[in-house]
């Protein structure tokens, strides 16, 4: 059974996803498409605190320290964490080796009832690329390409370096598939 994070203390709060929902709702209503990064700064703001708290729970869970997690290990590990969290599980794998994937069938800032046009974990896509880049020790991109808010089954998150996601986002805005952009850039 794993031990939770102690809230006091770790630089985190709980927050309900109700609330969650309405600051993201009301922050498109008042500033439209600007929302996004707005929410992006907020979530890459919290990533260190984020990490640390996933160091400490890590250690706490018998995983060890953040950086000598086993790969293998690691997808068990963060997924328990960002579940105990509230967030929801993950599952971590790549895509045509180019870049990371993390999907999830339950992703806490997710609303299938928005019915978005576009991804809307936002604030999601500022703390992974914050928490990822602190794991892997250099700058992360992330970009959603698939979302519960949207309709779909998952939300899909893609992870890399900033060339190979500009990459893969030039070529979505061209009309190509995100599967098809990252299989050419390798």
């Amino acid at each position: 059974m794993t031990q939770s994070i102690p809230l006091a203390g770790s630089g985190m709060i709980a927050l309900t996803r109700d609330a969650l929902a309405a600051l993201r709702a009301a922050l498109f209503r008042d500033l439209g498409a600007d929302a996004a990064n707005y929410l992006q700064e907020a979530g890459y703001a919290g990533g260190g605190a984020l990490f640390s708290a996933f160091g400490e729970w890590s250690v706490r869970n018998g995983y060890g320290p953040a950086a000598s997690i086993a790969a293998d290990d690691f997808q068990r590990c963060a997924s328990e964490f960002f579940r105990d969290l509230g967030w929801g599980s993950i599952a971590l794998g790549t895509l045509h080796g180019a870049v990371g994937t993390l999907d999830s069938a339950d992703w806490g800032e997710a609303d299938p009832q928005a019915a978005m046009e576009f991804p809307g974990c936002h604030l999601t896509t500022g703390m992974f690329a914050d928490f990822f880049g602190r794991l892997a020790d250099t700058p992360m991109a992330v970009m959603e390409v698939e979302c519960r808010s949207m309709g779909a089954p998952r939300c899909r998150f893609l992870l890399g370096s900033t060339d190979a996601l500009h990459h893969v986002y030039e070529e979505m805005s061209r009309g190509v598939a995100y599967e098809d952009a990252v299989a050419a850039s390798v």
